[in-house]
């Protein structure tokens, strides 16, 4: 898929404000103060009406030079210290995360298990599967999941030179772009193992470390009923949970999704996926 053919959610919202822009401002409507349209009272019959030129307002956009929401300059992600391990919400909610993908035997199972239960999860990828297998992340955008980074090739990254952490970090943001839509807002170190250097260089390039509350332990292919049983004692608000579509037989972990999505969903718990408060 080509970069140029891409039309991302963004865009696309930009383009429909700037043809619904251009058709409210064609000299149909001024701008009252409370900020509504107002229609131009119409001429009294007669003499024709004599235009005058117009002045500037403070109701008036002057100069109009475009259309859609003003653009401001991005929040600075800050460098933390330790990766967030939960998320903050309202209610019962909580976040469903799978690494190491995406993997075309196992990754399209979970998706349609999601599907079926109109729940949004998390995708942490590696760049070099998705290279490999970008209509999986170009259906994960069209159903609304969120992407994260998880480095291109899932090296230990405290074994890692500042420059490589960069480029497993770069690499893999501009495949996911090329994918997917968007550049992620997200990342995890392979393994949990974070260091100083990531922190830094994932905020530099716009990204929050998420890691998780509960580990189901899925990649030691425990059994299907180990699994569900970790995520239902694990279960609360806020919670994240970490489980893998990729990086060995992942049969359990799909069907351990297909037994616990459900009985979280009759528990009374939202399956979401986190907001960034300051984007």
């Amino acid at each position: 898929m080509q970069k140029d053919q891409l039309f991302t959610r963004r865009r696309m919202l930009l383009a429909g404000t700037a043809a619904a822009g251009a058709a409210g401002t064609a000299g149909l409507f001024a701008w009252g103060t409370g900020g509504e349209p107002v229609p131009p009272a119409a001429p009294a019959a007669g003499a024709p009406v004599r235009r005058l030129p117009m002045k500037p307002s403070a109701y008036r956009l002057q100069p109009l030079t475009g259309y859609g929401p003003p653009s401001t300059a991005p929040r600075r992600i800050p460098v933390r210290r330790v990766p967030l391990l939960r998320v903050s919400a309202r209610g019962r909610t909580m976040v469903l995360t799978f690494d190491d993908g995406p993997d075309p035997r196992y990754t399209p199972g979970i998706l349609d298990t999601l599907a079926e239960y109109d729940v949004r999860a998390m995708f942490f990828v590696c760049g070099a599967m998705v290279a490999e297998h970008p209509e999986l992340l170009a259906r994960m955008a069209d159903e609304g999941h969120v992407v994260g980074n998880h480095t291109w090739s899932h090296p230990l990254l405290t074994r890692l030179s500042r420059r490589q952490i960069r480029s497993e970090m770069s690499r893999t943001c501009d495949v996911i772009e090329d994918a997917y839509g968007e550049r992620p807002r997200w990342f995890r170190a392979p393994y949990g193992a974070w260091n100083r250097a990531a922190f830094q260089l994932g905020a530099e390039l716009g990204m929050e470390p998420l890691a998780w509350t509960v580990d189901t332990l899925d990649w030691t292919t425990p059994g299907t009923h180990t699994i569900v049983n970790r995520v239902e004692q694990g279960a609360g608000p806020g919670v994240v949970i970490l489980s893998h579509d990729a990086g060995g037989d992942r049969t359990q972990s799909v069907r351990a999704l297909r037994r616990y999505l459900p009985q979280l969903l009759d528990s009374g718990y939202h399956i979401s996926v986190p907001h960034r408060q300051h984007l």
